[in-house]
């Protein structure tokens, strides 16, 4: 099942986002007015039954437009290790990014007048369910601010700002994704591709990241975990190359979709 937040057509400034499946080219919403966070929370994933409308004429949202935790995890992939000349971490390094990060998987990003050095990071995401067990799989970027991450020991400004985190485009349940460490991401910037990597690369892979978490801290339905990101990102081209005003961003990884934003 593919758990969506959207607008339905013609919805006027003051409408309420809705809940729904995503079932090929349409969206048919929950009924009772059920949202992702619901379903997320009670793990009931019997088939909606609302009105249905054209994928292509709603307007999709962040999936659970303010997670209550977004964890985000450094130097998870290793061939992103490599090309930033950083050791394999032991443990995993565990990051936060705040609630107000989120926007939807079509932005926009907006880059925060001090930051000079702004960087992509596509990302596969994990969506918590029931009892802190994986309930799905999603597309992120994980946006950072190369300048204030190299002069901050902590990442807060620098990976947690305002706008840092589209993410989309809808949750692929769990029972979609027979091997999340077997799926190809891509990240292309103004039609470039800049990354293309197998989650296979990754060091700890998602059951590792959420039994790593667990040993200090609760997590509830509709937390959000950003496993990491492959190479390929743009601080580590040679030359450096930073996003711009009016960069597009496009991220997919197979099975789940994709993701396109611009950066204001």
């Amino acid at each position: 099942m593919k758990l969506a937040t959207f607008l339905p057509p013609a919805a006027g400034p003051d409408s309420v986002p809705v809940g729904g499946e995503v079932r090929e080219d349409m969206v048919v919403a929950f009924a009772d007015g059920q949202t992702v966070l619901d379903r997320l929370a009670s793990g009931d994933r019997t088939p909606a039954t609302g009105p249905a409308y054209p994928l292509a004429d709603v307007a999709l949202l962040a999936p659970v437009p303010a997670p209550r935790c977004i964890f985000g995890i450094g130097l998870n992939y290793v061939a992103h290790a490599a090309e930033t000349e950083q050791e394999l971490p032991e443990a995993p390094m565990v990051f936060m990014k705040l609630p107000s990060a989120v926007v939807p998987p079509s932005g926009p990003i907006v880059c925060p007048p001090v930051v000079k050095r702004l960087d992509y990071e596509g990302e596969l995401g994990v969506v918590i369910g029931v009892g802190g067990a994986i309930a799905g799989y999603t597309v992120c970027n994980d946006v950072s601010a190369r300048d204030l991450q190299r002069r901050e020991k902590q990442w807060t400004r620098a990976k947690g700002f305002d706008t840092s985190c589209p993410y989309g485009p809808w949750i692929t349940t769990v029972d979609e994704v027979p091997d999340p460490q077997d799926l190809r991401l891509r990240t292309w910037v103004n039609g470039d591709l800049r990354q293309d990597a197998s989650t296979s690369d990754l060091l700890f892979g998602p059951q590792q990241l959420v039994d790593f978490l667990l040993e200090t801290c609760t997590l509830a339905p509709g937390d959000l975990i950003l496993t990491g990101t492959p190479e390929g990102v743009g601080a580590a081209m040679d030359p450096r190359v930073f996003l711009q005003s009016g960069d597009v961003i496009r991220i997919e990884i197979e099975t789940l979709g994709s993701i396109e934003h611009a950066v204001a």
